[in-house]
Order: structure tokens, then sequence, then C-alpha cells
């Protein structure tokens, strides 16, 4: 049997648990949530990452759907309800192939059936605009994960590429990891700052993890862990799912994308903006200064080191797919996972280690927290502390 067989046969009973997935963005930005526009019961190649042949191709059995909206969005609550309200309508359009996911159960039963457990993180504490009654709404309509910031810093997180403020976790934003462990919702710890991530640590009862992040030592970008937080992992009982973004994985790539994203906004483009428009922009810059190309093999180099950093119990997938305009080869789009598997197969890793890494570590987190809620919620009633009582 060949390594890519042997992924495939593995992934038939350990499918993959993807940590962040940017479709419900891409449909919003693309066609404004028009679905028979980008039916994703067919093939969508020719816009998106992601589609259900795909998905079924890659081995995909559970997937955190991003409900992602830019922190410039003048209504982010808003933003974000109608992202929640994308997710559901996708599940509402195709019930045999996606089933709605709030926890470990039911991520479960979906694999016993034979459709793909559909959950939903919210990506970026903006999200919320400093409410903590915010936050328990999208818990109730099914968010199961909360990035804290997103690129840009929010009043009581710090943002991994954002100038530092409040040098990591307010007394405000511990409370809201504290309701975020109270209620069950994970903590998402990519794209914060590393001053954030130890602050949440310190403040999390709860295993907490990293939807979409890579390794900092071996690509020493601020939006990967570094080592003494992925070294912390065990103790709290939670997870770094590494993300397949090249300018995240691959040095070479972390410069092109500086000049690329300087590019982009001298015409005019927000760097992520992936329009038609935009990436017409993107493609003009890459031809002038072809960009580096990571690999299958640049992504196992991180798995090889988180694993070795935080153990195999504390690591997982988060690809990104459609929130990125560039993939790796080998890894184009949801339907990649296999080779990424057959990579580490041919690297020694065993089918016991490939089982938690596509499936049992994410399952076993997500209960861990919801263990972790019921406790607290027969102890603790709901939060309703404000910003300006706790940060003034």
């Amino acid at each position: 049997m060949t390594s890519q067989e042997a992924a495939r046969e593995l992934l038939r009973e350990f499918p993959v648990v993807d940590g962040h997935n940017d479709l419900p963005w891409a449909l919003r930005a693309q066609v404004r949530y028009d679905l028979d526009a980008r039916d994703i019961a067919t093939d969508q190649s020719a816009h998106l990452h992601t589609d259900i042949p795909r998905l079924r191709a890659g081995g995909v059995g559970a997937q955190y759907w991003s409900v992602y909206v830019r922190t410039d969005s003048p209504d982010p609550v808003a933003a974000t309800l109608e992202q929640v309200d994308c997710v559901r309508q996708l599940l509402a359009r195709h019930p045999g192939d996606l089933r709605p996911a709030f926890t470990a159960a039911d991520m479960e039963a979906a694999r016993g059936e034979g459709r793909i457990a559909s959950l939903m993180g919210a990506e970026g504490g903006h999200s919320i605009a400093n409410s903590l009654g915010t936050l328990r709404g999208l818990y109730g309509l099914g968010v199961r994960y909360m990035t804290l910031t997103h690129n840009d810093n929010v009043d009581w997180a710090d943002s991994a590429t954002d100038e530092p403020k409040a040098g990591g976790l307010t007394a405000f934003g511990r409370e809201v990891v504290r309701e975020m462990n109270r209620l069950g919702m994970l903590v998402d710890l990519s794209h914060v700052a590393a001053t954030t991530m130890r602050d949440a640590l310190d403040a999390s009862s709860a295993p907490v993890i990293f939807s979409h992040s890579s390794a900092r030592a071996v690509c020493d970008h601020p939006r990967n862990v570094p080592d003494d937080v992925l070294e912390r992992l065990p103790a709290n009982g939670g997870m770094a799912m590494v993300t397949f973004v090249p300018k995240f994985v691959l040095q070479a790539a972390v410069d092109w994308t500086a000049a690329a994203d300087d590019n982009m906004r001298a015409h005019g483009f927000h760097p992520l903006d992936t329009t038609a428009e935009a990436m017409k922009v993107h493609r003009a810059f890459e031809e002038r200064r072809p960009r580096p190309v990571a690999t299958v093999a640049t992504v196992a180099d991180h798995l090889d080191h988180m694993r070795e950093a935080a153990g195999i119990d504390h690591v997982g997938i988060g690809g990104d797919y459609d929130g990125t305009a560039f993939t790796p080869d080998g890894l184009a789009d949801v339907s990649g996972y296999p080779n990424l598997l057959a990579e580490l197969l041919d690297r020694g890793w065993s089918k016991a280690d490939l089982a938690k890494l596509t499936w049992k570590n994410a399952v076993r987190v997500l209960d861990a927290a919801q263990d972790v809620a019921r406790a607290l919620q027969a102890t603790r009633p709901p939060s309703n502390a404000t910003i300006e009582s706790l940060d003034g």
C-alpha cells in the first residue's frame, strides 16, 4: 500500500477536523451570499478553495466555518450575524452532507452518519463589541470558538500584527476568557500577540486552541506560536492547529508578502482583499516578482516541530482555505489533506499519531471545554461586567 493509499484509508475512519475555513467570507465578498451563484454542491474550483465534492475528496469530517468580519466593519456585530446566517443557509441547503454540530457528541454523530460536522468560530473579539451579552448571544447561535483578536488590537487584547497597547489582556480581556470558559466556548489564540497568548493561558481554566497557526521557531512570523507557548499546551490541555498559509510557514514568503501587501495598498486595495480586481493586482505583482512556493513538506516541517514542542496530543490542522490568496503546492484546496498525511507517514508518523492529528485531539478539546463549562455553570452566574467597570 502506498503512503497516499494509507492516508486515504485512515481518513475514512478518522477524518480531518479543520479548525478554520473562510468560505462564508468568500461567499459574502464574491456574491453577497447568492448561494445559487456559488453552489458548493458542485465544483467551484474556478472561484473557491472549498466545495462539498472536494471536502469529500480531502477526507474532511468536521469543519469550523469562520464567521469572520473585518475589523473596520461599521457594524461588526450585525455583519457577524450575517455570517452566522450564511452558515445556517449552507446547512439547510445541504443536509445530506453537512450536519450542524455544537458538541463533541455531535461531531461523533456526524462521523457515524458520514456527514461533515459543521461548527462555527468567530474570528476576532471585535465581533462582540465589548459586550459579554453579545458573546453569550453568539454562543447561543452556535459559535463554539472566538479568536480574541484578528489583525488589529481590540480594546482589551493585543494582536500579533498591531502595535502593543494592552500588554496582553486587560482586566476585561481576562473576564472575556473566563466567560468563554463558563459558556464552553473555546478560546482561540491565533492572531493574538505572544503576550496575549500567555495571559490567556494564565486566565483560562479550559483548554485553548490555535485554530490556524504554525510554529514560530520554524518560520519567524508574529502570527506563529513561540515554543514556550507550545510547551504550555500539555498542562492546559489545548491544541495548536497548523495553518497552510505560505506567508506563515515559509520564511522567504514572509518577505515577499510584505512587499506584495505594500503593492496592494499602493493600488487602493486591502492586503486581504481576494476580489477579482484585487487578484489582478496580485497576479501582476507576481509576474514581476515570482513568489516563493511553499510545499506539503514545508507544512510537515511545522508539524514535526509542533509535535516535538507540544506533544502529539496537542496538534491539529487549520488550513485557512478561502481566507488566503495563495496555498502550498500539494495543498491547493480542501482536497489536499491526504497529501499532507502521506508526507507525515513517510516521515515516520504512526497511524495512531495521525488519528490524533486529524480527529481525536479536536474532539477531546471541545469535550473538555464543555466539561469545564458544566462545572463553572454550577457555581458561577453569567458575568455582566463591562469594559468601563474593569478597565476604567
